[in-house]
């Protein structure tokens, strides 16, 4: 919740005052910015997570809810003039409006921290799936190498086999082939050793979900 931004916009600076100094008065805020209507532009709210919208010149109220509908940050009004206001709610549904009335700022606080915090569970589950996503794609790539382990040192073998043959004829290639060749048996050895690694790690992976599933059987039975 700390790193989180909202945009307070209001032509009425006492509205916009009192809302940040009962925010700041909560144990977390988060930051805050100030704007009148006249600054607003189509991409003001790109940068917030919340967009709290207070009292405007009337003219400004339909551009500001329609850029807001285009907008991943969340919404909310707080209408001096619930009727006047009225016939927005069905043509914005995406912004919440709070009469302001008695305990309005105290409703505008618990409200908007909900707002935050369902943002913020949303973020997570959006960075898990990602992560999901990402292990997936590694462990598939993890699979395809286990898979072509073995095409992989049938040919590595057959490139040092035909590496060792070469160089034990020394006299039919020139020196620097010969350098040549012993780089290739070189590297070849490398990547060889390369897939032993995974080979011992497969098998660690594999010792280590038994043993983890052991011990989930075990608690299971003592259950």
């Amino acid at each position: 919740m700390d790193h989180s931004s909202v945009l307070i916009v209001s032509d009425d600076t006492e509205f916009a005052r009192s809302v940040a100094a009962r925010w700041h008065a909560e144990r977390h805020a988060p930051e805050i910015t100030l704007a009148t209507s006249d600054v607003w532009h189509a991409g003001s709210g790109a940068d917030h997570h919340l967009v709290i919208v207070g009292p405007l010149q009337s003219s400004r109220y339909s551009f500001i809810f329609s850029t807001l509908s285009t907008s991943s940050a969340a919404a909310i009004c707080v209408a001096n003039d619930d009727r006047g206001l009225s016939h927005f709610r069905s043509e914005y549904p995406h912004v919440l409006f709070i009469p302001r009335r008695d305990s309005w700022l105290e409703t505008l606080i618990l409200v908007a921290a909900e707002a935050l915090r369902r943002i913020e569970a949303v973020r997570r589950a959006q960075r898990a799936e990602r992560l999901a996503r990402e292990e997936q794609c590694d462990a598939t790539l993890g699979r395809y190498v286990l898979q072509m382990r073995p095409s992989v040192n049938n040919a590595l073998t057959s490139v040092l086999g035909n590496a060792d043959l070469l160089l034990l004829e020394p006299g039919r290639i020139s020196g620097e082939c010969r350098e040549q060749i012993q780089t290739i048996h070189t590297m070849a050895l490398r990547l060889m050793e390369t897939m032993q690694r995974f080979s011992s790690l497969a098998a660690e992976l594999r010792a280590g979900e038994k043993e983890s599933q052991a011990e989930t059987e075990t608690v299971s039975q003592g259950l």
